[in-house]
């Protein structure tokens, strides 16, 4: 399911237009966007987790040639799905 099909389903169970649909949807993606780059959690209780975590510098293979290389540190998004999300997926 792509954005497109998202906004058309989410407007039509709302009862809403899909033009104020995408802008309610972008708006919450913006918000978590925003808490994300801050370094806050943000959680939708029984469906998902999301939280930053660091990874530090770690020496790895190119697989195109077997060189040892440096991956440099970096920041990635964590997500932990919630009790309801995972029972809908049973």
């Amino acid at each position: 399911m792509n954005k497109t099909e998202i906004i058309a389903k989410a407007a039509e169970s709302a009862g809403l237009s899909k033009a104020d649909t995408k802008k309610a949807i972008e708006a919450a993606v913006a918000c978590v966007k925003e808490a994300l780059a801050n370094g806050e959690k943000v959680q939708i209780p029984g469906v998902i987790t999301l939280t930053v975590a660091s990874r530090p510098e770690r020496t790895g293979k190119n697989p195109a040639n077997g060189q040892t290389i440096t991956i440099p540190a970096k920041k990635v998004v964590k997500a932990k799905a919630g009790s309801e999300l995972t029972a809908a997926v049973k």
